[in-house]
């Protein structure tokens, strides 16, 4: 990282970012949250592309991504035990991501 990404990743307000993985984070009791997520994400289109609120909301816009089609296989899987360990990777994947990304934040650096 260069002196110049150093001075914007500290000037940077990082709120919506810290919003959005509070978002996340509620997954457990509703999914609809974690929509909302995404949605408010894929809708930021100022952000530059170099700055740590990027990084964070291509991070965020991945981990939900990336379980939803466990989460798909784990409902369509034909027997029980494949369906509850698809559902079991995908959930801990899940928030491993959303820990991972929330203390990269709150660190100031890029997951």
């Amino acid at each position: 990282m260069s002196a110049s990404n150093a001075d914007v990743y500290l000037t940077e307000d990082v709120t919506l970012a810290h919003f959005l993985y509070g978002l996340m984070s509620a997954f457990p009791l509703f999914f609809m949250p974690v929509m909302l997520s995404l949605w408010l994400n894929m809708s930021q289109k100022h952000i530059p592309e170099a700055s740590l609120l990027s990084a964070h909301l291509n991070w965020q816009k991945h981990s939900i991504v990336g379980v939803l089609p466990l989460l798909l296989l784990g409902y369509l899987a034909p027997v029980l035990w494949l369906s509850l360990l698809l559902y079991t990777v995908g959930i801990s994947w899940f928030c491993y991501r959303i820990f991972k990304g929330w203390l990269s934040l709150h660190d100031g650096i890029a997951p």
